[in-house]
């Protein structure tokens, strides 16, 4: 039994339009990576280097058994967050204590993976670095890089991305001999898509040739020339960029010729464009990862922005200078990265540069300023996948907002975009992303508000308590009292006490919780608009009872508990609200768990996870997971309990391993782990756990409410737990050989092979060789059934 390509792990994205030619790149670039473990694939902007790449990745999958993985770097700007990006890529967790950068080893040093990283010549020196410590440490781990430069580490080999093949300019081949090149196929391919009578005929191939060979093969200039077939015979493409090429033979002559010609490209394509068109293109090259036009609306100046704007925008994704994309009901517009460089220097040249970039982000300021206050309501889920949608344009807002421009005119911008983004962090599972900014944040100035820093030092306090890190928590909450207290507002006071609060949570002492956020509940209600108002002030208050409600229901306090909890519903309940019921019923379920009563805490986990299920927070519905494995297994149903936990599991290493952030769900987890072995026994308790594993987060919800049932997992295929080296040894070992023998057999040290034996046995959960002959002997009868 194998499994196929297609079940294969990986992200390698789906190809929206027709693939022409590079078959011998394709071939040569395979090649080079089964000599090496990094192929670099370099060329000018625009010669199709991700396209080859992900091509590549896309044949490449059956010879990697943990995966092929696409990290795309085009829009990362900030070297900090490159590991973040490669581990978020691979779904990794942000574990407490533990550097990115280990995490990404100790994730990649057992598997046969393959890496591609695309668009790397902006962050040449950190990629490099990074690419050579993970192959040093991984050695089963390949890499494909795409960049203009190549990384310059050790091993590297590069393949230089040609333009694609044209016909020789001096005499044109006949009409049957065309197609052979790839980029009059390109150029077929492309016009018929835009116009789907178009034909290549005798009358025609000339031009098409001619114009292949203008732009020398170069796969964005021909697709660009392509799309004008809608408004203009091939003659006139022909015609107009010739002429386009005569006018700019004055410009540079030290630059690259391919990036002359590309920029000849890119300019012929500018001045097709009506000058209303060129602003507009101009100015929306402003945004990072697309945009929707709502945004297109609020960054432009109010002169582009009439009547007729948005049939300048569906002029520009006509001429392919914007990309349509869809996202699920809502349309997104993008640019290629060259398109949008060469938007931005238009821009600059205009003198609107610095403009444009307050225009975003003030815009994006006002967006999450929306966000935050319509949170509590019905909208939550549709602004959660908004500002999901947004993160590339809220990353560039935020590190505008820290240069020393707009520090010194406008120093609250940074501290609005952070405090009204630390929900949505907080339900995306995005900590190391949060405290990066809230880490820049409060290292860029004293001149914010003090409640606007005290609420930054807060949340803080509350992610670094989430990821276990409660030196830095202590911290935060102390710096958080010491501000408040030199402020003397009691909005300040309240965030110290709400920081105060959580911090003993997370710490274990309950007892400590209960006063700070008593407290700081009973000042937030003296202000009645604490509770008739909308976002973030009844977003505080309901977190500080949700605090409140753990620390009295985990410390014997069931009904202060059940008191909190139907404030919490009265809040968030007329508003439509979902995260807080979510949670609030989580903390309910706990209480009553720990007082024995097992149907009442199903019943309210049940009622979380239907709303998570909408939701899709992957943080709490791991949480919830993990309590119903305790229901499972005081319940007598050990495999449904050990299927939840490794649905859990699964969901704890996407976002950090928060079912043991708090005290008292570790020891939990440990007891319901301890009693789901001994009730199933090793094997069967990997089995059923690595079934669990193995759901989305759809389906683990839709299996714990009782959708579906999993509870007699099948026995998992060798090939989709072992990697195919591990495969040959399970089978030497089932065959009776020795360690020595086995290296032998396959050429490598014994220590080699004990090490693969090792790894298989705790891969399948067992503790001896006998179990591995048990464990071949059913897969390969599976096989034969």
């Amino acid at each position: 039994m194998t499994t196929s390509v297609k079940d294969k792990p990986g992200n390698v994205p789906v190809e929206l339009t027709s693939f022409i030619g590079r078959r011998h790149e394709i071939a040569e670039a395979r090649r080079l990576l089964a000599t090496s473990r990094l192929v670099t694939l370099t060329g000018i902007g625009g010669v199709g280097k991700t396209r080859l790449a992900v091509r590549v990745a896309a044949e490449s999958r059956r010879s990697f058994t943990d995966g092929v993985w696409f990290v795309a770097l085009g829009e990362l700007h900030d070297t900090a967050l490159l590991a973040d990006t490669v581990a978020a890529a691979l779904g990794l967790p942000d574990q407490p204590g533990r550097s990115v950068s280990d995490r990404l080893i100790d994730h990649l040093s057992t598997r046969q993976t393959l890496l591609v990283l695309d668009n790397c010549e902006h962050l040449l020196g950190a990629v490099a670095v990074m690419a050579q410590t993970l192959l040093r440490s991984c050695p089963e781990l390949r890499i494909v890089a795409t960049s203009r430069e190549l990384l310059g580490v050790d091993g590297e080999l590069v393949l230089r991305v040609p333009p694609l093949t044209v016909p020789d300019a001096s005499q044109t081949p006949p009409l049957e001999a065309m197609p052979q090149y790839e980029a009059v196929a390109l150029f077929v391919a492309r016009a018929t898509a835009a116009l789907p009578d178009f034909r290549l005929t005798e009358a025609n191939c000339a031009a098409v040739a001619g114009i292949c060979g203008s732009v020398d093969g170069l796969p964005l200039a021909i697709e660009l020339a392509a799309v004008r077939i809608r408004a203009m015979s091939v003659a006139q493409i022909m015609e107009r960029l010739t002429d386009r090429y005569r006018l700019l033979t004055v410009g540079s002559r030290v630059a690259p010729t391919r990036l002359q010609t590309l920029r000849s490209c890119v300019d012929w394509s500018y001045e097709l464009c009506t000058a209303r068109e060129q602003q507009v293109w101009a100015w929306l090259s402003v945004f990072v990862g697309g945009f929707e036009l709502d945004a297109a609306e609020g960054v432009c100046p109010e002169g582009l922005v009439t009547d007729d704007f948005l049939d300048a925008v569906g002029s520009l994704v006509d001429k392919s200078i914007l990309v349509r994309e869809q996202a699920g009901e809502v349309v997104r517009f993008g640019m290629v990265e060259t398109i949008r460089a060469y938007g931005r220097e238009r821009l600059r040249e205009s003198g609107d540069y610095a403009r444009a970039q307050r225009r975003h982000l003030a815009w994006y300021e006002r967006l999450v300023l929306q966000a935050q206050f319509e949170w509590i309501s019905a909208r939550q889920i549709d602004w959660i996948d908004r500002l999901d949608r947004e993160r590339p344009n809220l990353r560039e807002a935020l590190t505008f907002s820290l240069t020393e421009s707009v520090l010194d005119t406008d120093p609250d911008a940074n501290a609005h975009i952070v405090n009204a983004l630390w929900l949505f962090w907080s339900y995306r599972g995005l900590l190391a992303e949060a405290r990066h900014w809230m880490g820049r944040a409060l290292a860029s100035s004293d001149d914010a508000r003090a409640v606007e820093r005290a609420l930054t030092l807060y949340g803080d306090c509350v992610f670094a308590g989430m990821q276990g890190q409660l030196d830095d928590a202590a911290a935060r909450a102390a710096r958080c009292r010491a501000l408040a207290e030199q402020r003397g507002d009691v909005e300040s006071l309240e965030m110290a006490n709400y920081a105060s609060g959580y911090l003993a949570v997370f710490s274990g002492d309950l007892t400590a919780a209960v006063e700070p956020f008593r407290t700081a509940l009973a000042s937030a209600y003296a202000a009645e608009s604490n509770l008739t108002g909308t976002g973030l002030r009844i977003a505080l208050v309901t977190g500080g009872l949700l605090g409140l409600a753990i620390a009295t229901g985990l410390s014997g306090g069931r009904e202060a508990a059940a008191e909190c909890h139907e404030k919490i519903l009265a809040i968030t309940t007329p508003r439509g609200e979902f995260s807080f019921r979510a949670y609030s019923s989580w903390a309910l379920a706990v209480t009553t768990l720990q007082a024995g009563e097992t149907d009442r805490a199903a019943s309210l986990l049940e009622q979380a996870l239907r709303l998570l299920r909408q939701l899709k927070d992957p943080v709490m519905t791991g949480w919830c997971l993990e309590s119903m494995a305790w229901i499972a297994i005081r319940g007598g149903e050990p495999t449904r309990s050990a299927v939840l936990m490794g649905a859990a599991e699964t969901l704890a290493q996407t976002v950090g391993r928060f079912s043991v952030t708090l005290p008292y769900m570790l020891g939990n987890h440990d007891e319901c782990v301890q009693l789901t072995r001994d009730a199933l026994g090793d094997r069967a308790y990997a089995e059923a756990s690595r079934t669990g594993a193995a759901m989305s987060l759809d389906e683990s919800i839709a299996y714990s409410l009782g959708d579906s049932r999993t509870d007699k997992p099948g026995t998992a295929p060798v090939a989709s737990v072992l990697t195919p080296r591990e495969s040959e040894v399970a089978g030497l070992v089932a065959a009776g050989h020795t360690n020595k023998v086995i290296a032998s057999m396959l050429v490598i040290s014994p220590r080699t092979a004990q090490g693969h034996v090792e790894h298989i046995l705790a891969k399948l959960g067992f503790t001896s060789r006998t179990q591995i002959v048990a464990w071949i002997a059913e897969n390969q009868l599976d096989r034969q059934d």
